[in-house]
Formats: structure tokens, sequence, C-alpha cells
């Protein structure tokens, strides 16, 4: 079967599966495979099976369709062929909740160098991922990835992957929902501080801020009751993604948040988000002119007590209090008792 014969037969396949003659479409492609000798068409027959396996429910069926594709990928020697088959093998491990092996063929297909990965299907491995993460209960990991998905959905304009990115944070949201009531009737701090962590980073990804605050409040409370460094650390950090989803406007709140996340980011030894902190600092520093006028460095930089004086003109405290003269140091207008920023 030649590669035009091929193709006419892999739109007849198609055709028939779209008007749900399910089963005369898998023996129209079984047939292209069995005969077929152009392997991008065998890969393409190999990808059509797969998906019709998995929405069939067919799920080792559809492994099985899944590694013969690897192979035919292989044989292709080409990096995006092989993007696609490491994603099919990932979902249907994660179908037979193998999530295990689902998250490590997701790390296989970011891992591939000059592929699609970053534009067209990288949202897809997010997902993959984080329903392999959520079923292994791993939280945090998993609502990371979904965040990841959806990004690439908004950014590609991918509503069908944003449909199923909301399905899997709805089944997320039910999961901690269940985890928590279980860590309420045993009293199981620890669980109970996760949870409302859980569901604070939830309301923040779906932009319900408002609600996010409090939630993240109590579960710092409890993180600190308990002594986890750690989970105030995660606390911190959704906290400041929050600020910075507000798109904070007040120049002094923006040079506390990157403050704040410069912290995190050193104490977690992420150099590259430090780096962009810091320069976002200085840059907001630039733009507002924050600097003491009397010792010369920056406001905000550090935890130390502010002045305002009558003239709007911010000082350190302890500036001015050695400075001697109840005047402005910038403008000279006389001050009267001033009040702390």
């Amino acid at each position: 079967m030649g590669q035009d014969q091929t193709k006419q037969q892999i739109e007849k396949g198609l055709q028939l599966y779209q008007s749900n003659q399910t089963e005369k479409a898998l023996q129209v492609w079984m047939k292209v495979l069995e005969k077929g000798s152009d392997l991008v068409g065998r890969f393409r027959v190999l990808g059509c099976l797969v998906t019709a396996h998995s929405e069939m429910g067919r799920y080792k069926e559809m492994l099985k369709f899944a590694v013969v594709q690897i192979d035919t990928a292989r044989g292709l020697e080409d990096a995006d062929f092989l993007l696609e088959s490491y994603l099919n093998l990932a979902r249907s491990n994660e179908k037979l909740c193998e999530f295990h092996k689902t998250i490590s063929y997701c790390k296989t297909c970011l891992g591939l160098p000059g592929t699609r990965a970053g534009a067209q299907l990288g949202g897809q491995v997010s997902l993959s991922m984080g329903n392999a993460f959520l079923g292994l209960s791993l939280f945090q990991k998993a609502l990371e990835s979904f965040e990841k998905a959806l990004r690439y959905a908004h950014n590609n304009d991918d509503t069908m992957l944003e449909c199923r990115v909301c399905c899997s944070l709805g089944s997320f949201y039910a999961q901690v929902k269940e985890s928590m009531k279980i860590a309420l009737q045993h009293g199981d701090r620890p669980l109970q501080a996760l949870c409302l962590l859980c569901f604070a980073d939830i309301h923040r990804s779906r932009g319900d801020l408002e609600t996010a605050f409090p939630r993240y409040d109590s579960a710092m409370s409890i993180m600190t009751e308990i002594g986890n460094r750690l989970g105030q650390v995660h606390v911190l950090l959704g906290v400041a993604k929050c600020w910075m989803a507000r798109k904070v406007q007040d120049k002094l709140s923006q040079l506390k948040l990157h403050c704040l996340s410069e912290s995190i980011y050193r104490s977690k030894g992420l150099q590259r988000e430090l780096r962009t902190h810091v320069v976002r600092f200085h840059e907001c520093v630039e733009e507002t002119e924050l600097y003491c006028g009397l010792c010369g460095e920056s406001i905000g930089e550090r935890n130390s007590r502010l002045q305002a004086l009558p003239c709007s003109h911010i000082f350190h405290l302890r500036c001015l209090q050695n400075n001697g003269t109840r005047s402005c140091p910038n403008c000279r207008r006389s001050s009267m008792k001033p009040g702390f920023v």
C-alpha cells in the first residue's frame, strides 16, 4: 500500500469513526497497519488506534499500540514523532493507574530537545503529569502541573485543553476535600495544613484571590504551630503569587513583594528566579526614586522603619533622628511631627 493510498484509508477510517461506526473504522486502520509500508502513515494510524481505544476504555489495547508507535517513531528518527509517541505512552499508563511510569514518560517528553513540547504538546504533557501526581496524592506537584497546563491552554487559545484541565481541577478539589474530612476526624494537623494550602492554591489558580488569602492565613497558622518551615515557605510563595496576580500598583507593596520573593527563592536555591526578583526590585526603586535622601540607600530593601514628612519625602527613621534638624533635608521645608509609613 503506497503513501497516497495510505492517506486515503486513514481519512476513510476517520470519517467512519466520526459517524460513530467505530468497529468499521478500526478494521480499516488495522488493514493499513498490516499492509502499509509508509512509516509516517503507520505512525498516524497507530495514533488513531491509540485515541480510539482510549475513548472506548480499552486501555490495555491502547498501551499495546502506544508501544508499537514508539518503535515506529524511532525508525523515523524524528524528535516530534518521538514526543507524540511518548505522550501516548504516558497517557496509556495514566489510564492504567501506573502513575510512576506516567511521570517518567512525561519527563522524557519534556526533556526531548528540538520538539513541539514548548508549543503544541507541552500543555498535554503537563496535564497528564498533573493527573499522575493527583493519583499519587502529591497535591502540590499536581497543582503546579495543572497550572502549567492552563498557561499553555491560554497562550495557545486551546479551549479543549482548558476544559480538560478544569475537569482535572474538579477532581483535585474533590480529593482534597475528602482528605480534609479525614484530617478533621482524626485531628491530623499536618494534613489539615496541607489541605488548606491546596484549597488556597486552587482558589488562586481560579483567580478567586479574596478566598485564597484567608486560606493561606489558616495554613500559615497551623504550619507555624507544628513547626513546618518548608510549609511556611510554600504558604509565603502562594501569597506572593496572589499579589502578583492582583498586579499590585502600590510601589511600596511591590518592593515588599520582590523582597519576600527574593528571600524565598534564595532559601530554595533557585538562582534564576532569585535574579529576576532582584532585578525587578531595583527597577521598581529606580522608577519611583525611592531612595533615602540622607544615606542614599534604597527604601524597602531591608526591614527598616520609615518616616514620611508632611512634604511627602520619605526617609529612614534612623537617618532623620541622626540628622538633628526639623526641616526636610530635601526641600528644607519646616516639618511637623512626622507620621510612620
